[in-house]
């Protein structure tokens, strides 16, 4: 156990690609979706209290019309640990802000992690000891250390990182030692002949969103590439967030910072983006994935979903499909649109009668 690295769980997010499970004040992070009976927010938790050995140093920094949520889910997080956010302005004030309160309390020597309150993690151990690597390299190094997940298909939908110069090993253990690499540059979302082009050359990794380092190395950078963001957030605290813009960490600071490392994991993630995600996770030998009271017929590849263990879904002829049922709303999309919720969301957010739906 390592109690050098502070961990802060981003719980802001709004999860609508999980929709109409997903609600606004019932995001993806406040649900269970892989059978464990803990929400991916509880998961989260439990996965990095073994970090700090208790609850006094484990961060939360969440939206305000989420925090009351998140007290329920997390009882045992200190108040003053808890972070709440007036409005979102995406990551990159999150990740600022939280860095100046942790500054403030354990000083710029601090190392900081920041984790997504919505990933599936396996391995919970190598977890465990590629953090304290990635503890190791900031601690030592001028470093903002990502963690790199292996690609193991030519994703459309990830960011990717490219590896440059190998800086060295790091790790506790003889047999849990990792090579961390300078970044040599971020790539958006990339079309599928570039991905396949990454994943043949073995240089590249997702951007899986974790990252490490000392809080004065952050706040240094930031000052150089994002003082729009940091130096609001320094004079007035949380109070300047309706004037800080709305970036994202990767575009205020990552893909600028000369500071960028990675160390590629070696531990089982998915960042459960949509609902193709729970077939990844829950896929056995049947025809579908049946996660509701199902009678079909010639149906193949399908994600059945109910809410209401009395709720019946009926399918006939159904390839390669999503039905979810929550509520007052049935979800039924082909499982390559999926992404598209997000647009048919819009049209509903424009008609006041649906608002209840949301």
């Amino acid at each position: 156990m390592t109690r050098s690295l502070i961990p802060v769980i981003l719980a802001g997010g709004k999860g609508e690609r999980f929709w109409p499970l997903s609600r606004k004040h019932r995001p993806k992070q406040f649900l269970c979706l892989d059978g464990s009976g803990k929400s991916l927010l509880q998961a989260t938790a439990d996965r990095l209290l073994p970090l700090v050995g208790g609850w006094d140093d484990l961060w939360v920094v969440t939206a305000s019309h989420l925090a009351d949520g998140v007290r329920q889910q997390l009882p045992e997080l200190p108040e003053a640990n808890l972070l709440v956010e007036p409005e979102g302005r995406d990551t990159a004030p999150a990740v600022a802000w939280s860095t100046l309160e942790i500054a403030r309390r354990y000083g710029e020597e601090a190392v900081v992690g920041f984790f997504p309150a919505d990933h599936w993690i396996a391995e919970e151990t190598m977890f465990l000891q590629t953090l304290q690597a990635a503890a190791e390299v900031a601690a030592t190094q001028t470093a903002i250390v990502t963690l790199g997940i292996t690609p193991n298909f030519p994703s459309t939908g990830y960011g990717y990182i490219e590896q440059g110069e190998k800086i060295g090993v790091y790790g506790l253990q003889p047999d849990a030692e990792f090579p961390v690499f300078k970044v040599s540059r971020f790539t958006e979302k990339p079309d599928r002949e570039t991905a396949e082009s990454f994943l043949q050359s073995g240089r590249f990794c997702w951007n899986g969103g974790m990252f490490v380092f000392r809080a004065g190395v952050a706040l240094d950078e930031l000052r150089i590439h994002a003082p729009e963001v940091l130096e609001l957030l320094e004079k007035q605290g949380v109070a300047a967030y309706s004037q800080v813009p709305k970036k994202s960490i990767d575009y205020a600071l990552m893909e600028k910072t000369q500071q960028a490392y990675v160390l590629p994991i070696n531990f089982g993630w998915d960042d459960l983006g949509d609902w193709n995600a729970i077939e990844r996770l829950l896929k056995g030998d049947k025809p579908n994935v049946e996660l509701a009271k199902h009678v079909g017929l010639d149906t193949t590849g399908a994600l059945l979903y109910a809410t209401d263990e009395d709720d019946l879904i009926v399918t006939i002829g159904l390839d390669d499909t999503v039905v979810v049922r929550d509520g007052k709303v049935t979800l039924i999309v082909k499982k390559d649109r999926t992404q598209e919720i997000k647009q048919v969301l819009k049209t509903l957010q424009a008609d006041p009668q649906f608002e209840g739906l949301l």
